[in-house]
C-alpha cells in the first residue's frame, strides 16, 4: 500500500506490460507529428530562427508550472541582458540557458550521453548555485492549497544514486518506442526527485534532450511545457496515479498527446513566422530598398527586440549612425516600434512579438499600423 508520508521505494525500470493497445494507438500519430516538426525545422534557411524563439516560450511555460510567472515580452526584452530584469524573468531565462547547456553537453564537441551529471549541471544552472543529489531527509511534496503531504520521495544519497543509475541505464537501453520511454523516464526522474529544488524544470529539459539524443529532434524546439501548463492538474494527477495505482497507461497516453499536440502547434507557429518573414522582406524591398539586406531580415526574426549594436555585431552596417537610421526607417514604415529604456533605444518587431505571445497565427497586413 502506498503511504504518501513514507519514502516511496520506486520500482526499478524497465516496467513490464506498458505497451497497451491504447498506448500503441497514440504512438504513431505522436511520432508522425514530431517527425513533421523536425523536417520543417531542418528545411529552414535560418536555423537560428527557431532556436532563438521557441526556447523562450518553453522557458516561460516550464517556469510557470512552478509558479514562476513572467511575460513573453519581458523574456525577449531581457534575453540579451538580464541586469534590469525582475527576479521571475531572470529565473525563467536561466531555464533557457540551462536548456542550451544540456544541449551542448549531449551534442557539442565534448558530447557525452545523457546522464546524472547532465541533470546536476542543468539543475545547478536553474537554481544559480551548485547542487548535488539530496543528502538530507525530510523532503516531501504537499498539496499547495491544503498543506497535505501527497508524496514522499526516496531518501539516502546512495539509494538515490542507485535509482538514478537505473534511470540512466533505461534511457539508453530501453526496448520500447522512444516516445513511450520518454514518458516512463520522465515519471521515474520526477519520482526519484533527486534535488532539493528544480526537479520539475530539470526533468522537462531532460525530456527535450532525450528526444534530441534519440534523433527525434535536431534542435531544442519542442514547446512541450505549453501542453503541461494547459493541463497542469492532469499532469500532476497522472504522475501521482502511477505511484498510487501503477496506472502507466493513462500517464503515457497523456505524454504522447502532449508530444503530438505540441508538435502540431509548433509547426503552425513556424509556418506563420516564415510567412511573416517573407512578407516583411517583400515590404522592405518595395518600400525601402536601400535599407534591405537578407542579413537584416534574418536578424529581425531571430529576436523581436533589437538594438543598434546588434546590427553592428552582425556587420550589417558599419556605423552606429547607419544602424540607428535604418532602424528608424523601418519604424516609420510600421515594421518596428521603438521603446526607450534608460539610455537605450530598443526596436521591437511587434508582429513577431505578437505571434510569439499569443496562440493566433494572424498578423496585421503591412501598410497598417500596429
Amino acid at each position: 500500500m502506498f503511504n504518501p508520508e513514507v519514502p516511496y521505494d520506486i520500482p526499478a525500470l524497465p516496467i513490464d506490460d506498458i505497451e497497451t493497445i491504447e498506448v500503441l494507438k497514440k504512438v504513431t500519430p505522436a511520432a508522425r507529428s514530431l517527425a513533421a516538426l523536425n523536417q520543417v525545422a531542418r528545411l529552414l534557411t535560418n536555423q537560428n530562427l527557431l532556436v532563438n524563439l521557441i526556447p523562450i516560450l518553453e522557458s516561460k511555460s516550464s517556469s510557470e508550472i512552478e509558479n514562476i510567472v513572467t511575460t513573453t515580452d519581458a523574456l525577449f526584452q531581457h534575453d540579451s541582458d538580464t541586469s534590469n530584469a525582475d527576479s521571475a524573468t531572470k529565473e525563467a531565462l536561466r531555464y533557457k540557458k540551462a536548456l542550451f547547456l544540456g544541449f551542448e553537453a549531449i551534442s557539442g564537441k565534448k558530447a557525452r550521453p545523457l546522464n546524472t551529471n547532465t541533470a546536476i549541471a542543468i539543475c545547478s544552472e536553474l537554481i544559480d548555485k551548485q547542487v548535488d543529489v539530496r543528502k538530507v531527509t525530510g523532503t516531501n511534496l504537499k498539496n499547495r492549497r491544503t498543506g497535505q503531504v501527497i508524496y514522499t520521495p526516496p531518501v539516502g544519497e546512495v539509494n538515490l544514486r542507485n535509482k538514478l543509475s537505473n534511470w540512466e541505464s533505461y534511457i539508453h537501453e530501453h526496448d520500447v518506442d522512444p516516445l513511450i520511454a520518454l514518458a516512463v523516464a520522465h515519471y521515474q526522474f520526477e519520482a526519484i526527485h533527486p534535488f532539493l529544488d528544480g526537479n520539475g524544470r530539470t526533468g522537462r529539459i531532460l525530456n527535450i534532450l532525450f528526444l534530441i539524443e534519440n534523433d527525434l529532434l535536431s534542435q531544442p524546439i519542442l514547446y512541450l511545457s505549453r501542453y503541461i501548463v494547459q493541463n497542469k492538474e492532469d499532469y500532476y494527477r497522472l504522475l501521482l496515479k502511477v505511484t498510487e495505482e501503477g496506472d502507466w497507461e493513462s500517464w503515457i497516453c497523456f505524454m504522447l498527446d502532449a508530444v503530438k499536440v505540441t508538435a502540431e502547434w509548433t509547426i503552425d507557429k513556424v509556418n506563420a513566422i516564415v510567412e511573416l518573414q517573407k512578407q516583411t522582406s517583400l515590404y522592405i524591398k518595395d518600400s525601402a530598398s536601400k535599407a534591405y539586406s537578407h542579413e537584416l531580415v534574418e536578424l529581425l526574426f531571430e529576436k523581436p527586440y533589437l538594438r543598434a549594436k546588434d546590427l553592428l555585431e552582425r556587420e550589417i552596417y558599419r556605423s552606429r549612425q547607419a544602424a540607428s537610421t535604418n532602424l528608424k526607417l523601418l519604424e516609420s514604415l510600421g515594421i518596428l516600434e521603438s521603446k526607450v529604456i534608460g539610455r537605450e533605444t530598443l526596436f521591437i518587431n511587434t508582429r513577431l512579438l505578437d505571434l510569439m505571445s499569443y496562440d493566433s497565427n494572424d498578423f496585421l497586413p503591412f501598410g497598417e499600423r500596429v
